[in-house]
């Protein structure tokens, strides 16, 4: 067995499904807040343009993918981000986010290279350790603060150790997010050393306030943006994602993806590509989002249940109450027996421990039946 693998733990929400059908087996009716895989309809056009697209004989995609689709994804990040991006080389399509991000660090990183170190955040996506460790690289993990913002500040990070620097905004799990100021500060960090900078950005098309902005409105330079579809468009069966940014960084992807695979089929390639060019199904989705959210944030307020305040992304990152001692991982078994399912917060790293994270998957009536189920652990 690869060693790095034989290394690894249980990936953390393994742990939660397998509690999770425990309680399935024994008849729970649950309110599942722990994985964060929405249950609102994708919407009718785009499953309608995955129907059309269907072929009588099924051929291979490209690896590039169709030019309809990076076109599609052009037009978005115009409307939404003001950026200008060439589809043909600066944008790459990837079957998810989640293997873009394994994979990127395969292309930039080698074991024998003395600075082969990758930092992220954590809490956060278990990922961004475990593409590292695969490509050969040096994880290096920065422990994130609440009192700064939950941001990974640049005096945090080695240089001369640093090769690859993640950020990921609107965060997962807590929900923070990251002004244009600071992208710029940690933009000009990453220029001065000579640090390949990647953003996570998987849910920066879900908010109620102002709109996130992205890593490309600051820079192309030496810098990779990763966007998703399986939140924004309700699309996470589909598999569908995109990377974008400095030219030079695609290519080197470009070489690297064929040995991996091929982009996702041509159906959902069509799929997305009718997503990418609709702004107003997920303007529906951030509204229903911002519902669900509104919902617990005033449960949380009315009965003093610390939580850090957030109008993106659909997680809430809420503090265990004293009575629990800070420990996440009882106060989520608590919940448990009342059929609510949360994630604790150590199952995303250091720096996790004493909270839990929710992720508004249920619906709005759900939420509303989970409040009151909560509300019997409060009593």
């Amino acid at each position: 067995m690869n060693p790095v693998l034989a290394g690894q733990g249980a990936y953390p929400l393994l742990r939660l499904d397998e509690r999770r059908q425990e309680l399935r087996e024994r008849g729970v009716a649950l309110f599942d807040f722990g994985t964060g895989d929405p249950r609102e309809p994708t919407d009718p056009a785009i499953r309608q343009a995955l129907a059309d697209g269907i072929m009588e004989v099924s051929q291979y995609p490209s690896s590039a993918g169709k030019r309809s689709l990076r076109e599609a994804f052009r037009g978005w990040i115009e409307r939404r981000h003001s950026v200008a991006l060439d589809p043909e080389t600066e944008v790459l399509p990837a079957t998810g986010s989640k293997e873009a991000i394994f994979h990127a660090p395969l292309a930039f990183l080698h074991h024998s290279h003395a600075r082969r170190g990758v930092v992220y955040g954590t809490p956060g996506y278990p990922v961004y350790e475990r593409g590292t460790l695969f490509a050969g690289g040096e994880a290096l993990p920065v422990e994130l603060k609440r009192e700064s913002g939950f941001l990974l500040r640049p005096e945090d990070v080695d240089p001369e150790r640093t090769r690859i620097l993640w950020i990921n905004h609107p965060h997962n799990p807590t929900g923070a997010t990251a002004t244009y100021e600071y992208l710029e500060e940690i933009a000009e960090f990453c220029r001065e050393h000579d640090i390949l900078l990647f953003s996570d950005e998987c849910y920066n098309d879900i908010y109620s306030g102002e709109p996130p902005p992205s890593i490309l409105e600051v820079t192309k330079e030496r810098t990779l943006a990763f966007v998703s579809l399986s939140k924004r468009s309700g699309m996470t069966g589909y598999r569908s994602a995109m990377m974008a940014g400095d030219p030079d960084l695609i290519s080197a992807l470009k070489k690297l993806r064929p040995s991996i695979g091929v982009a996702t089929q041509s159906f959902v390639q069509d799929a997305a590509t009718a997503a990418w060019s609709d702004d107003g199904h997920a303007g529906e989705r951030r509204r229903i989002f911002g519902e669900k959210r509104a919902l617990f944030v005033d449960f949380f307020r009315r009965i003093g249940l610390d939580f850090l305040p957030t109008d993106a992304s659909f997680y809430l990152w809420v503090a265990v109450p004293e009575a629990f001692a800070g420990d996440d991982e009882a106060y989520a078994m608590r919940l448990m027996q009342e059929g609510i399912i949360v994630a604790p917060g150590r199952s995303f790293g250091p720096g996790g421990e004493g909270f839990i994270r929710i992720a508004l998957v249920p619906g709005l009536e759900e939420c509303g039946q989970a409040i009151e189920r909560w509300k019997t652990v409060v009593r």
